[in-house]
């Protein structure tokens, strides 16, 4: 949501990111969505790798499950009052 986002993500040519989304810059191409989600579940620790195994799913249907997801998730896990604040280390891996 960021300026160096936006470059970032114009640089490869694309514009208009939906805020609501999750985006992911990888090896100079953007995934976003259940394709971002899932490509970042690879990295995890524990079971959340195994998930990748759903990118052979229509990403159409994929992507309608990420929607239903994201509309109920405060639902099931709560919402926080405030956000979390990130370690340094944390926050060099995010783009501003």
């Amino acid at each position: 949501q960021g300026e160096q986002a936006a470059r970032l993500l114009a640089a490869r040519g694309y514009e208009g990111a939906e805020l609501g989304s999750v985006l992911l810059v990888e090896g100079g191409r953007v995934y976003e969505r259940s394709t971002a989600a899932l490509r970042i579940a690879r990295r995890l620790r524990g079971a959340w790798p195994l998930l990748s195994v759903l990118v052979v799913v229509p990403r159409s249907i994929r992507d309608a499950v990420y929607g239903w997801i994201a509309r109920h998730r405060y639902r099931w896990f709560g919402r926080q009052e405030a956000c979390r604040i990130p370690t340094p280390e944390l926050r060099s891996r995010f783009v501003g």
